[in-house]
């Protein structure tokens, strides 16, 4: 009988993608919890299991750290929720499954960083609230792209300009599932309510 193989040992850049990872993780489990001003990085490393100096080797300062936790949260939204903009889906079958897959998204503890720096940034010339737009705009316009669809198919009755109605149902979807949190017997179903009445009431 041979005995198996070592596991193959990891590269510098599979410890530092591991380590990138866990950083950006805890950042934005930090982020929900106190927001961008009471976030301390000696807290936030010892929480991904690595030294300040560890943090330190990977991102120059605290606003690249927020900046690069703002991106790997709008990754992993768009894995979890996002990719519904792609699916086989009527316009308004999607607008419903968005409003689902955000709610459950927003039982996760790393889900409060887009509210927290919109708070705290406001109008605020600065490269986290310009990051924080971008992301916005490009949600507002898929949302529009569905809306527009529906309307197009008959299923979306005319109303409000698109791009303002695309604006108003994620900000309803999102203030409904803040407002219900810990409340998982009705964040979803409330959120689908919200969402398909904004798109689907008659003018």
């Amino acid at each position: 009988m041979t005995s198996p193989s070592p596991a193959p040992r990891r590269t510098q850049a599979d410890r530092r993608a591991r380590s990138r990872a866990a950083l950006l993780e805890a950042t934005a489990r930090g982020i929900s919890r106190v927001g961008y001003g009471h976030l301390v990085l000696g807290e936030v490393a010892a929480e991904a299991g690595y030294t300040r100096g560890a943090l330190y080797h990977q991102f120059r300062d605290k606003d690249e750290l927020v900046l690069a936790t703002l991106e790997w949260v709008r990754e992993t939204w768009f894995a979890e929720v996002g990719t519904v903009f792609d699916e086989d889906l009527s316009p308004v079958a999607a607008v419903a499954e968005l409003a689902r897959r955000h709610a459950l998204f927003c039982r996760r503890d790393i889900a409060g960083v887009m509210t927290a720096i919109r708070v705290e940034f406001g109008a605020r010339d600065h490269p986290i609230r310009d990051a924080l737009r971008a992301q916005e705009h490009e949600l507002v316009s898929r949302v529009r792209a569905l809306i527009v669809a529906g309307r197009r198919d008959g299923t979306i009755p005319p109303g409000p300009p698109a791009t303002a109605l695309a604006a108003a149902t994620l900000a309803a979807i999102e203030a409904a599932v803040i407002a219900l949190a810990g409340r998982t017997e009705v964040d979803v179903d409330i959120a689908q309510r919200i969402a398909l009445g904004l798109v689907t009431a008659p003018r």
